[in-house]
This record gives structure tokens, sequence and C-alpha cells, in this order.
């Protein structure tokens, strides 16, 4: 024990015992100078304990104070951008392949554009649960559109060295292999060397059982202080003066959010996918605390967007219609109350005024429009 944990003289020594013949009296200053000794031992044990909290919290406000100073010098993307759009677009497709590939086509306009969330909705207001997970519907007209966009995009998105982990074979991907790659900077070769990697919890444990192993795409696995389930798909901040390229022992690295890649080096890393049961529920479900704080309609009916100016924003959502355009998803929507879409949107625009053709379809609008908006989100966008 060092020497700074050790109790006060007064309270190592202990009193003599009497012997078993002692008189009563000898007994009785015996027990009374036991009961002071344990007493001021009792005591200098919550001293100690005080002095150990106090200076964890010291410790503790100490990091805190240097993680805000460093945040500050870092020179990353606060703000987000969501996208919403309705899965039915792929029920305009004629067969599977082209299915698919409409699918790709939405998501490299996703990772082009640097999307933070997309949100699926179903623009028929249906109030069943969809999801991702589960058996499969079919990949034809009477498919679940919705579930098939949502879990096309959740496979580009993630890193093909992970891809195993999370996507077993299944028929609404039957046609994604053959779609173009998004070579995000997530998306790392074995080669490749990055401060953040994604990867997936091992069912194995370091040797001490203290933390996890997470797979990230190398010949090592890395090693984090916190203990994960296994199959979690987490980002790791490796050590910045680790070296990939030699074999041997674990990597060491935390576990970090997603967004911090981003946040602190302005290193787009992926988006996420989500899905909505309705319009309403696009705005509703938001995961960012307060909703979203700008919210854009697109519409042939919108105003100019060449003369539309962006107030200052944290979390911005720009929401696209279907073939039959954002009317019908109001429509279908019995929780909004409303007739004219407009009014659920701060700003409703028209991004190709003019256009030659009757109709433009939503994957060309998502080009269009954010190819208008992009400058505009840049400058309004909040970083602190």
């Amino acid at each position: 024990m060092s020497e700074e944990m050790e109790p006060s003289d007064s309270t190592k020594k202990l009193p003599k015992r009497p012997l078993d013949n002692a008189e009563e009296w000898e007994w009785r200053i015996y027990k009374e100078e036991m009961r002071d000794v344990r007493q001021d031992r009792t005591e200098w044990r919550l001293q100690q304990k005080e002095e150990k909290k106090a200076k964890r919290l010291k410790q503790e406000a100490e990091k805190k104070a240097a993680l805000e100073e460093q945040e500050k010098k870092w020179n990353g993307r606060k703000y987000t951008v969501s996208i919403a759009l309705p899965g039915s677009i792929l029920d305009n497709a004629q067969s599977p392949e082209l299915r698919t590939y409409l699918a790709g086509q939405i998501a490299r306009a996703l990772v082009v554009f640097n999307i933070d969330e997309v949100v699926i909705f179903n623009e028929t207001g249906s109030t069943g649960n969809d999801s991702t997970e589960g058996s499969f519907s079919g990949v034809g007209k009477r498919g679940n559109a919705n579930v098939q966009l949502a879990r096309i995009l959740q496979y580009l998105e993630c890193p093909q060295y992970l891809r195993k982990n999370f996507f077993p074979m299944h028929n609404d991907l039957k046609y994604a292999g053959l779609l173009n790659p998004l070579d995000c900077p997530h998306h790392l070769r074995a080669d490749m060397k990055s401060p953040f990697r994604e990867g997936v919890v091992s069912k194995y444990t370091p040797s001490k059982k203290k933390g996890s192993c997470v797979y990230i795409g190398l010949k090592r696995e890395a090693r984090v202080d916190k203990q994960l389930q296994s199959g979690l798909r987490v980002t790791v901040q490796l050590d910045e003066d680790e070296d990939l390229e030699t074999d041997g022992r674990a990597l060491n690295g935390i576990v970090v959010p997603p967004s911090l890649p981003r946040e602190q080096r302005g290193i787009y890393w992926g988006y996420s996918v989500r899905l909505a049961p309705s319009l309403g529920a696009v705005f509703t479900e938001s995961p960012h605390r307060g909703g979203y704080d700008l919210t854009v309609g697109t519409s042939e009916r919108g105003e100019h967007a060449d003369g539309v100016r962006f107030p200052s924003f944290n979390h911005l959502l720009v929401v696209f219609g279907g073939l039959k355009g954002l009317e019908y998803s109001l429509d279908s929507d019995d929780k909004l109350k409303i007739d004219d879409p407009s009014l659920l949107f701060d700003i409703y625009l028209n991004s190709c005024p003019g256009q030659g053709s009757r109709t433009i379809r939503t994957e060309e609008a998502l080009l269009i429009t954010m190819s208008i908006l992009r400058p505009k989100i840049m400058k309004a966008g909040k970083n602190t």
C-alpha cells in the first residue's frame, strides 16, 4: 500500500489486549479504545474515498475542458442535411434489375452531395411498421418498394468488408452486386490509412477480458476499452501512432459516434436510413433534438429556387414527392389536417421552372435540386 494511502499513526496502533483473567474495568477500557480505533479507520476510509472522488472529478473536468478547447480548433461540419423521398419511385421501374439500378442512382446522388440522413416514407400513409428486418416480400410490382429501397441504400452505404456480417442473402439485393460502388471515405481498403474505420464487434474478447475486439477490415483487429455486444457496427478512432502495415498485436482505438469524423475533420462518413410510415412521420420522428430547424419542400408549384435565401440552420430537411407529387402524400396522411403542402415547409421551391418535360422524375429532381441548393447550404449551415 502506498504511503499516502496508509492511515495515520494514531489509527495504526492497536491497544494491547488484556489477559483472559483480567479485571472487568480493563476489558471495558480495551473495548472503548478499540471502538475509537475503528471509528478513526472508518473516518480515514471516508476521507480517502472523498479524495479519490474529488481527484476523479478534477480529471474529468480537465478532460472535458481539453476536449472543448480541441473542438474549437476542429474544422469539420456540424450541420446535417437530410433527404426524404417516397419508396414508391421504384414502382415506376419496369423490372427488378431497373428497380435496383434506380436505387443505386439515388445512393450515388446522396453521397455526392454529402447527405447525412435519407428518409424513405410511404406516400400512401400506411400505418404498417415497415422494417428492413424480416422475411422477403418480393422485388416485383407487388413488393414493398419502401423496404426494398431502404435495404439497398443500407447495403451500398456499408463498407464492403462488413457486408457479409450485416446482409445475408436476400432477393431484394439480388442485383445489388451490379451497381456502381459509392466509394465513400469510410469505404477503406486494407492498404489505406485513416484515423477512423468502421467495424463490427467480434465475439472474441481480449486476453484480460477488458473491452472488446473489433474487426475493421485489416489483418489485425482493434481493441477498444468498452465492453460491447458482438455483431454491433461501430466507428473506431485509431491511435495516430499505430502502424497498420506490420503484423502483431491488436491495434488500440476507441469507439466514437459516427458523426465525429464529420464534426471533427470534415470527413463525410456516409448516411443513415430511416423508414417513415407517412409524410407527417418524416417530421415527427426526427432523430435530432428539437427536430429539423429548416424544412424545404420541392414542387413545380413552388417559388423559383434561384431567388431563395436560406436562413442559418443546424439540421436541414429537403423533401421530394413521388410520381404524383407531395399533394398526393399529403392527402393520404390522415393526421395532417391541411390541404396545401406548402404550409408544411419553411421554404417551398421549384428547382426547375420552365421544364421541357411534363414531369421530372424524383431521381432527376434530386440531382437538379441539390446542385442548386449546394452553395446555399454551405453558406447557411452552422458550424458552431
